[in-house]
């Protein structure tokens, strides 16, 4: 029985096999159809070739084989009708008067008939079946070919009354062996009268072989000349096709050469013909977009040139304004209110100023392909706690509590805090000015192969559309909207090229009146291409319906479902910003302030495993 049954799976197995060979050999045929296009014609062309010419020819092969059978039977029914005329003749004109007289008579006639007409004609000279008299014999020239002269011919030829009848019968190669191969034969019957022994019935038996030897002889010149013209409509259609894909495939080439950056490549050009002034076309358009993409590589150089170099020489003037609006704000306490008022508020725009000057030069670094990034092994929680750190007083100043939730797990990559720090500070920053007074969430966590840092506020929101443009630079989703933080309007563009220098992701996702979640995505390795983030997008579940969330890596753009259910509401708080920090982070007590109210509420319910502190956080 386990012999059996082993012998079954190997069957199974062996048959699997062939099955996934033969289904891989046909997608690479499959494949290889699709993919060219000559191959295509050639095979269309073959195609219709074979339905044309297999028509052609079965027309042909059944005249020609109609016609030589027409024109074969009417020679035999010609040579029979003459042969039974001579044979009547012959028997009218005997003066025959006894049996012995009679049967040489028939003899005579015998043999007359079977060497006077084909060679290859068997003649068969009996007794009809109603006549009584038995002194005459039948006559047959192969008795072995009787049984071909069936009982209705003998029927209809003794019907006809002198007339002939013609019947097609299948003559056996070996007339002793059943299973012979037959040929073509044809019957033709009439009756003679022979004196004394009355009614007798004549047959021809004629062999039609040479005649089908002919027709076989002319069906394979005809499929040998269908072969050679199919094969010539394959050759001169491959041939056509070859001179018209060849200049394709060479455009399309150097189509892939121009765009991969070799600008200098072209087409050549061969004669006057139509394929030639396509290469010639193709080639000035190559050298229009050469001259076009050198000249804005050359705007492009220029104004990022110019963007330098005017954040350069800024400097200097600014250090001095620097320096005497330093001088204004130290001595502002003896202005009147006016001159105090103004000077605070040029202090405020020349830090403006600043930041504007160190992002130009921050983005024009990153448009050269200049900015390099100087990563090292760090724990990620802590960059986080540094940016939460110098956003803390920007929230406690609009009432905005933070939830910063780290993990127990030590969360160690290959990062450049410097970036990953502004990238995480702009986050936050934004969810501040933008949470109108309701929790920010920042959660970390991590997986085997990456980290993710993810801000959510539930504040104004963003539109779809809004969304999409969040990391343009200079962009606001409301132009009449102050920054009253002070931002330059680069911070989302400079984050969305810091975490693509890391090989990270940078998404967005936002609704109104619903708030917007930020996901950072860093890998913990250079080199491993992200697939997945360890956390989603958006978390909120409410009801039997989630908000859905997706990613996109290089638009850093999401979008979810309809949104027609809202995140959970969370309970409002105010008056204070606490941080939630495991306990096992390092440096966590020193960094400890005073609480103050609504601290306490908050450290009650933040568990066990956690510590919600408010302060300068």
């Amino acid at each position: 029985m386990s012999t059996t049954a082993g012998t079954g799976a190997r069957r199974r197995g062996a048959w699997s096999r062939l099955r996934v060979r033969v289904r891989a050999a046909v997608r690479r045929v499959v494949w290889r159809w699709r993919s060219s296009m000559q191959l295509r014609v050639v095979t269309s062309a073959l195609v219709v070739g074979v339905v044309v010419v297999a028509a052609l020819g079965a027309f042909l092969s059944d005249s020609m084989r109609d016609g030589l059978f027409e024109r074969r039977l009417a020679e035999i029914d010609q040579e029979s009708a003459q042969s039974t005329a001579q044979a009547r003749r012959t028997l009218d004109a005997s003066p025959a008067s006894s049996v012995s007289e009679a049967q040489s008579l028939l003899y005579d006639l015998y043999s007359m008939l079977l060497y006077s007409g084909s060679a290859s004609r068997e003649v068969f000279l009996w007794r009809a079946e109603d006549e009584t008299s038995g002194a005459l014999l039948d006559l047959s020239s192969n008795d072995q070919l009787d049984g071909l002269v069936s009982p209705e011919m003998r029927e209809q030829t003794l019907a006809a009354d002198g007339g002939q009848k013609r019947q097609s019968v299948a003559i056996p190669l070996d007339p002793s062996d059943p299973g012979s191969p037959v040929v073509p034969g044809v019957v033709v019957g009439s009756t003679v009268e022979v004196p004394i022994g009355g009614t007798y019935e004549l047959y021809y038996l004629y062999d039609l072989e040479a005649d089908q030897e002919t027709l076989s002889f002319l069906q394979s010149v005809l499929l040998v000349g269908a072969l050679v013209l199919l094969a010539l409509l394959v050759g001169i259609t491959a041939l056509v096709t070859r001179q018209a894909v060849v200049p394709v495939r060479q455009a399309a080439r150097v189509a892939e050469r121009l765009a991969d950056g070799h600008l200098d490549e072209r087409l050549p050009v061969k004669g006057h013909d139509e394929m030639a002034s396509l290469a010639r076309t193709f080639n000035e358009m190559a050298h229009s977009l050469q001259e076009q993409i050198e000249r804005m590589e050359e705007l492009s150089m220029l104004q990022r040139r110019f963007v330098s170099d005017v954040s350069h020489e800024l400097r200097t003037p600014l250090t001095t304004i620097r320096m005497a609006s330093e001088v204004l704000h130290s001595s502002r306490d003896d202005f009147d209110p006016v001159s105090r008022r103004s000077t605070e508020l040029l202090q405020a725009q020349l830090d403006r100023f600043e930041d504007l000057l160190a992002d130009l030069l921050e983005i024009s670094r990153f448009d050269a392909g200049a900015a390099v990034l100087d990563a090292e092994r760090r724990d990620v929680r802590d960059v986080v706690n540094a940016a939460v750190d110098h956003a803390a007083p920007l929230a406690e100043r609009k009432g905005v509590w933070l939830s910063v939730h780290l993990g127990d797990e030590p969360l160690t990559a290959d990062v450049d805090p410097r970036r990953v720090e502004r990238i995480v500070r702009n986050l936050v920053v934004n969810a501040v000015e933008h949470a109108e007074e309701k929790p920010v969430e920042i959660t970390v966590e991590g997986d085997g192969h990456a980290i993710a840092v993810v801000v959510r506020d539930h504040g104004v929101g963003m539109t779809p559309d809004e969304v999409q443009h969040v990391f343009d630079r200079f962009w606001r989703a409301d132009p009449a909207r102050a920054r009253t933080t002070g931002g330059t309007g680069l911070g989302l563009a400079i984050s969305l090229e810091d975490a693509h220098l890391h090989g990270g992701w940078l998404e967005a996702w936002g609704r109104p009146a619903r708030g917007a979640s930020f996901r950072l995505t860093l890998p913990r390795r250079a080199g491993i291409r992200l697939q997945s983030s360890p956390l989603p997008l958006v978390s909120e579940v409410t009801g039997d319906r989630g908000l859905g969330s997706g990613w996109s890596a290089h638009a850093a753009v999401v979008e979810d479902v309809d949104g027609t259910v809202g995140p959970a509401d969370l309970p409002s708080v105010t008056g204070g910003i606490p941080v939630v920090i495991p306990a096992s982070v390092p440096g966590a007590d020193d960094r400890a302030r005073t609480p103050h109210a609504g601290a306490d509420e908050a450290s009650g319910a933040a568990g066990h495993d956690s510590t919600v502190r408010e302060g300068g956080r």
